[in-house]
This record gives C-alpha cells, sequence and structure tokens, in this order.
C-alpha cells in the first residue's frame, strides 16, 4: 500500500481535511493504492499554481526545456521497475505491457524535448506597403491533461509532455483507478528538475470527479484540455468545454476493423491479428475488434489464428508462461462475457477463449459475427476477437466503416496498391498496411474521427493543439490612413 498526495505548486499536499480514497488490487482485492481526493478548492489551488508558474515557465530558453524533458526521458525508464511494480498493483498489467509503457513514454518525452526548437512562425507577404506581418506560435496557458488506466505511463506522459515542451504549464489529473502510477510520472519530472508548480497532480475519489473536472475546465487559467477516454465521458467533456469556450483534444473509444483480403499473407495477418487484439488483455484504445475476413480464406485464417491463441495464456501478472494479465475488473469481465454470449446466442460460433476466473480471462475469437449481435457495434474493451466474413473487396470497406468509431485500422494485402487504396477509403484516422491495429509512435499524429475525437497528439500536430497563433504586425514605413 502506498500514500499518493497532490503535488500542487512542487510540494507535496495532502487534500483538504485530509481525505483520500483507496484503490484495490483488480487480482488480490487487496489495497494497492491511498491516494489523496481532492475538493474542488484543492484543484482550484493547483491551477492557481500553474498559472502563477505560467510566465517564467514560458519564457525558459528551449533548450532548457529540452535538457529537463530528456533527463526526465532517462530517469523515468531507469525507474521502470517502480512503474511495473505500480502497474501490475493497480491495473493487473502484466511485465510487458508496463515494459512497453515505459519505453514508448520514455521515447514520448524525447520526442517532446525535440519540438522545443520547431514551434516556428512565419513571415506572410502584407498588402499594406512597409508593412512586416508574421504568424508566431506562443504558449497558450494552462493545460488540463486528463489520462485513463490502462496505457497509464504512455498516455499520461502523452497528456503533459507537448504542452510543457511548448511552454504551457499543466494541470494533470490521474485515473481513480492508477493514481500512484500517474503520480511516479510527474516525481520523475520535478527529480528531472521541472520547476515548481509547471506541473500539478490532483486525484480525486470517483464519486467526485464530475465535480473536480468541471472545476478545472472553468477555472479562467485553463486554456486547454487534452482527455483520453471513453466516447461517453468524452461527450461530457466537449459539452463542458464548448461552455466555457475552451478548446479540447479528445481521443476516445474505438472498434479498430483489420480487413484479411483475399490476397493477404496469413502468418503475417495472423501475427498482427494476436498481438493486435490481445495485448494488454484488448485494453487499448486501437485493439483489433473486427476481423473483416474475405470469404476465400476465412476457414484458413480463422483455424491459423485458433491455433495461435494457444500459445496465449492470461494469468497473475508475472506468473511464468503468461504473456497476458488481469482485466482491470470483474465488471469488465461480466462485460466481456455478456457480449460473447449474446454472439453465441444469436449465431456467432465461440472458436476458443473466453474462459475466466476473477479477473482473469483467456483471450476468445468469435466467428461468424453479425450487425445483429451486440459485439458488432459496441467497444467490448476486451480480449476478444469477432471474425466478418466478406465477399468483396467493396463489402470490407462497407463493414469497415459501418461503425460510430473511426480511431485505428488496418489492412492486410500483397497487392500494395490496392491494401493502400482500401486504406484510403477507411473512415478512421489512422489505418496501417501489413501492420497491427495496435501501433504508436511519438511524432505521429495521433487520433480518430467520428465516435473516436478529434484533435492529434505527436509531432507538430500536437505542437498545433497546445499552442496560440498570432498575428503579429510591424509598420516599417509610414502608414497611409484614409483620414
Amino acid at each position: 500500500m502506498q500514500d499518493v498526495p497532490l503535488l500542487i505548486d512542487g510540494r507535496d499536499t495532502p487534500a483538504t481535511g485530509g481525505a483520500s480514497f483507496e484503490r484495490l488490487d483488480p487480482v488480490r482485492g487487496e489495497v494497492a493504492t491511498t491516494a489523496a481526493a481532492a475538493t474542488v478548492a484543492d484543484v482550484q489551488a493547483a491551477a492557481n499554481a500553474a498559472a502563477a508558474a505560467f510566465p517564467g515557465w514560458a519564457a525558459v530558453p528551449p533548450g532548457e526545456r529540452r535538457a529537463i524533458l530528456n533527463r526526465g526521458a532517462d530517469l523515468l525508464q531507469a525507474r521502470t521497475p517502480d512503474f511495473v511494480e505500480a502497474m501490475a498493483a493497480e491495473t493487473g498489467a502484466a511485465p510487458m505491457w508496463a515494459g512497453f509503457n515505459c519505453k514508448l513514454a520514455a521515447g514520448m518525452l524525447r520526442e517532446a524535448a525535440a519540438l522545443t526548437t520547431q514551434i516556428s512562425g512565419e513571415v506572410i507577404p502584407s498588402d499594406t506597403p512597409g508593412m512586416l506581418s508574421m504568424a508566431l506560435r506562443q504558449p497558450a496557458g494552462v493545460v488540463l491533461g486528463i489520462a485513463p488506466w490502462n496505457a497509464p505511463v504512455i498516455l499520461g506522459v502523452r497528456a503533459l509532455a507537448t504542452p510543457l515542451a511548448c511552454g504551457n504549464t499543466v494541470v494533470f489529473k490521474t485515473s481513480e483507478i492508477c493514481p500512484r502510477t500517474h503520480w511516479l510520472i510527474a516525481d520523475v519530472l520535478r527529480q528531472a528538475g521541472l520547476p515548481a508548480g509547471a506541473l500539478n497532480v490532483v486525484s480525486n475519489a470517483p464519486q467526485d470527479a464530475h465535480e473536480v473536472v468541471e472545476a478545472l475546465i472553468a477555472h479562467p487559467a485553463v486554456r486547454r484540455v487534452n482527455f483520453t477516454g471513453s466516447t461517453r465521458v468524452g461527450r461530457l467533456m466537449a459539452e463542458s468545454c464548448a461552455r466555457h469556450l475552451k478548446r479540447v483534444l479528445l481521443e476516445l473509444g474505438g472498434k479498430a476493423p483489420m480487413l484479411v483480403l483475399d490476397d493477404a499473407d496469413l502468418d503475417e495477418a495472423v501475427q498482427a491479428a494476436a498481438f493486435g487484439a490481445y495485448m494488454n488483455q484488448g485494453q487499448i484504445c486501437m485493439s483489433t475488434e473486427r476481423l473483416v475476413v474475405d470469404a476465400k480464406i476465412a476457414n484458413e485464417f480463422v483455424a491459423r489464428l485458433a491455433l495461435k491463441l494457444r500459445s496465449l495464456r492470461a494469468g497473475l501478472p508475472g506468473a511464468q508462461g503468461c504473456v497476458l494479465g488481469a482485466m482491470v475488473g470483474r465488471e469488465a469481465v461480466q462485460r466481456v462475457r455478456a457480449l460473447i454470449d449474446d454472439a453465441v446466442g444469436k449465431g456467432a460460433t465461440l472458436v476458443a477463449g473466453g474462459q475466466s476466473e476473477g479477473t482473469i480471462m483467456q483471450p476468445a475469437l468469435l466467428d461468424h459475427v453479425t450487425p445483429a449481435m451486440r459485439f458488432y457495434r459496441e467497444e467490448s474493451f476486451g480480449p476478444v476477437a469477432g471474425v466478418v466474413r466478406v465477399h468483396s473487396v467493396e463489402e470490407a470497406i462497407t463493414v469497415a466503416n459501418d461503425s460510430d468509431y473511426g480511431l485505428s485500422s488496418a489492412v492486410f494485402g500483397r497487392d500494395v496498391n490496392r491494401a493502400l487504396a482500401v486504406a484510403r477509403a477507411i473512415d478512421a484516422g489512422i489505418c496501417h498496411v501489413n501492420s497491427a491495429t495496435v501501433h504508436d509512435e511519438a511524432q505521429m499524429p495521433f487520433g480518430g474521427v467520428k465516435g473516436s475525437g478529434y484533435g492529434r497528439f505527436g509531432g507538430r500536430a500536437g505542437v498545433e493543439e497546445f499552442t496560440e497563433l498570432r498575428w503579429l504586425t510591424v509598420q516599417t514605413t509610414p502608414a497611409h490612413y484614409p483620414f
């Protein structure tokens, strides 16, 4: 058990009145973390501290900001064992997934460090004689970052790295499910030399989430919001930000399709499907949920994927021979089980897996999924994928786009020109040809369309999200006015 305080203006701070909440280990049911339960007064203090620190941090030269973020990346990797332990206790994550989180998150910090000298502008020709006209990007102010539990180090770092690189200060609201894991990120950056107030961290009891978030969005110093989480909550975030005229970046749910065309390399497609569908027990926004397979090769593809599933075992985090860990809670297992039962009851075949004990659920594969089944449309966020059989490329595209979501997708086919044409026709923010739906790189524009949100994290796209574009002019000769 660990005590996790708030971090306000560089100081570890208890919540008002010493309020706290507990996060239970999803496998053992024991208390994993006791964290400070912030009140509205606490989060307002955090936003005030960020506002006070903003002018100083915005004025720090880019080379100094770069050095701090690079030190943070080194320290984060050095403290990987701390993150592995915290993720296992709070989310049931396997060590492989936690270690991957740290590796990719460190890369995100290094990419953000590199961006500090790429926040550029341009000179725009003016029609006014003697006028120098410029478009400049400047830090926006205080950024509110809200990250989820499923990839806590990756998504926690993503919520704050580029905003800090651009000269903004940040209030980071941790997930109620992994407050210790998220707090560790801030502790690393504090150790790296981030000045007091540049990054403030607040945790809250689950029942207080709405009140706390509303107070943060309403705070006049908060100028940008980024949220990664469910589409249901994302809609509420968008409504609140609209009321307060706050720009928000939303990265929400997904129901990623992977199209397997009739000329696909089946060995490669099976490997990508297994990784994309079952990594972190399918608890990834990019997880492959719909396998849209040409009927001519569907039997062979399903047989090979079912064979692959025999080598993928879920168990206690770190258990020998288990590459998959636990799900985040029993209710998550029950939700996935209900989707499987509904599909089987309506004609689908459970080809493999689906057994569960507590929060340990074995990876499942459904075949003959149809639109009549809940699984066809609902995000499972669990270790299950469903095969939808199609009879043409056109039908495959139609099925892929028959979704409220549009985050990640993939197409497999040896004819790369045809596969690329299919990829361009898929209505999603991301599409990978001959690669898994689960893939992320810090410098890439990451985000979705439709119910998967709007805005983009990553690289220069992230700079555009977290800066203000200003028009500045200098009149270099006497101006002429009509009166």
